[in-house]
């Protein structure tokens, strides 16, 4: 894992985006095609900006989501659907090949959490882009994050601190409000891709991130699992990063 400090978000923003396309020009160099994760939330706006900004051929790149709220309507402001359809599809120049979205509104979630995984198993991510909550998730794996189930997409119960947050970004007016479940990918999935681009920024994440990069690799702080992962990069502002060991910056 290597560690990346910038000075604020719009920063880390357009470094993250700018380390994301190498990777997806690269797989469209030596394959034809790629495949990405997109994330969603407060961490990735910028990002997301500079990413479809860029000069690439969408045409060719396969999108798939994170995760998803159980029982959402994709109408709600909070909805990741939406959410990717406003900050990503409808700023594209051209559709991409495929963008594959979790439908948690489904009559059936095993039926479209089967649907998903048949997808998904079938291909390779060469790039993943994700963030880390407050309480260490990743994704929505709250902690005690399960390492050992195989499965791309799992049905997941969020945790309080995870529903607080979702609150707390103004996403909804009330915990209450949060829904209790979602449709997210593994940490075994997330761990499978090619790149890992982990974006990480404000205060807030503070905690988490020291967690995440100084202690021991723990389902109950997901995150850290990416401590493990060949090829990840974690982008920190100054804000984010302000708990760390100087040292832990410079490795």
């Amino acid at each position: 894992m290597q560690i990346r400090l910038h000075p604020d978000k719009a920063a880390l923003g357009a470094a993250a985006a700018a380390e994301g396309l190498a990777a997806i020009n690269r797989a469209l160099a030596d394959r034809g095609r790629a495949v990405i994760i997109l994330a969603t939330g407060a961490s990735q706006f910028e990002m997301l900006a500079d990413l479809t900004a860029a000069d690439v051929d969408w045409s060719r790149i396969t999108i798939f989501h994170l995760d998803e709220y159980i029982g959402l309507p994709d109408t709600h402001p909070a909805s990741f659907r939406k959410y990717l359809r406003e900050r990503v599809l409808a700023k594209l120049p051209v559709a991409p090949e495929s963008f594959v979205e979790i439908n948690g509104e489904a009559a059936d979630i095993a039926a479209e959490i089967a649907r998903l995984n048949g997808l998904l198993s079938r291909e390779t991510v060469d790039v993943c882009f994700a963030g880390i909550g407050e309480n260490g998730h990743l994704a929505f794996n709250d902690p005690p994050a399960d390492f050992e189930v195989s499965d791309p997409y799992i049905r997941v119960r969020l945790d309080d601190a995870c529903r607080r947050q979702q609150m707390g970004e103004g996403w909804f007016a009330t915990v209450d409000d949060v829904p209790p479940e979602a449709i997210s990918m593994s940490i075994r999935e997330i761990m499978r891709s090619r790149k890992l681009i982990v974006l990480a920024p404000e205060t807030r994440k503070a905690v988490a991130v020291r967690n995440t990069v100084e202690g021991e690799v723990s389902p109950f702080v997901p995150a850290s699992i990416i401590q493990r992962h060949e090829d990840c990069t974690l982008h920190l502002d100054d804000a984010s990063a302000a708990l760390l060991d100087p040292a832990t910056i410079r490795r």
